[in-house]
């Protein structure tokens, strides 16, 4: 495994040219170009406030005191992890038929289309962090020096999300129905993260089921350095690192078994 690491290090130019060109071709012939990463994340902060706190009345839960925006912000905080990592496993499910003709021209490495798509969206997460703490600043909720912990939030969510796009991109070119499960998957794991709800305000045993879901402590990571200023969960968001590494791990291993097969099966 450690040679396989070092082999994707190697191959990190490759990586950052894909990563460059996925960007550039995201918003080529845009008006607005690489001002949709900022934004798309204000749209969906501004659509799920009004959705969840207007409408259905989230802001009422423990915590904010009927305040909307400041559910906003704890709203958009969330948000925008849920979107790189929701984003990465869609996409990673078609990265390999859509470079099928990549893969079968010449010697390529391969694992670097899961990694190319999980950097790229990582790369439009760190692009809306200033829109997320321009709203912290103009709602009047001031950063802590627990802000800092980001860096480790984003490297946990990194690991495990490619771990699980390793999954995802080597079993959808043998099972195809796994594009159309994943996208209904993807919408229950939301409403099963707490994204539009604090993880305090549901009962004991909601939690305890919450507890096995790894992206409840990665967005919990998120929600206490930013929203509520303090240290996460440690022991929690611990457990979370040792299954990112798991996933990971196991990931790469089938990834890496069912290489051979990909040039047929694209």
């Amino acid at each position: 495994m450690i040679e396989k690491l070092k082999e994707i290090v190697r191959h990190r130019e490759l990586i950052a040219t894909l990563v460059s060109r996925e960007l550039k071709a995201r918003y080529r012939g845009t008006v607005l170009g690489f001002l949709w990463s900022l934004v798309n994340p204000l749209l969906l902060m501004i659509v799920y406030t009004v959705v969840f706190g207007f409408i259905i009345g989230g802001a009422r839960a423990p915590g904010f005191e009927g305040n909307k925006w400041m559910y906003a912000l704890f709203l958009f905080n969330g948000i925008l992890p849920w979107t790189w990592f929701s984003s990465s496993l869609l996409e990673s499910a078609n990265v390999l038929s859509v470079q099928g003709a990549l893969i079968k021209k010449i010697k390529f490495p391969v694992e670097v289309l899961p990694i190319m798509v999980v950097t790229t969206n990582m790369v439009h997460f760190l692009l809306g962090l200033p829109i997320l703490v321009a709203f912290f600043l103009i709602f009047g909720k001031p950063l802590t020096v627990w802000a800092l912990f980001l860096p480790v939030s984003v490297l946990a969510q990194y690991i495990l999300t490619l771990g699980l796009c390793f999954f995802v991109s080597a079993l959808t070119v043998h099972f195809k129905d796994i594009k159309d499960i994943l996208a209904n998957l993807i919408t229950l794991w939301f409403f099963a993260t707490p994204i539009i709800y604090t993880y305090d305000s549901v009962p004991r045993a909601l939690q305890i089921v919450l507890n096995f879901n790894p992206m409840t402590h990665i967005i919990e990571s998120y929600h206490y350095s930013f929203f509520i200023g303090s240290l996460p969960h440690y022991k929690r968001f611990s457990v979370t690192i040792v299954v990112g590494l798991l996933f990971f791990f196991l990931g790469y291993l089938l990834f890496d078994r069912l290489r051979d097969t990909y040039v047929e099966e694209v």
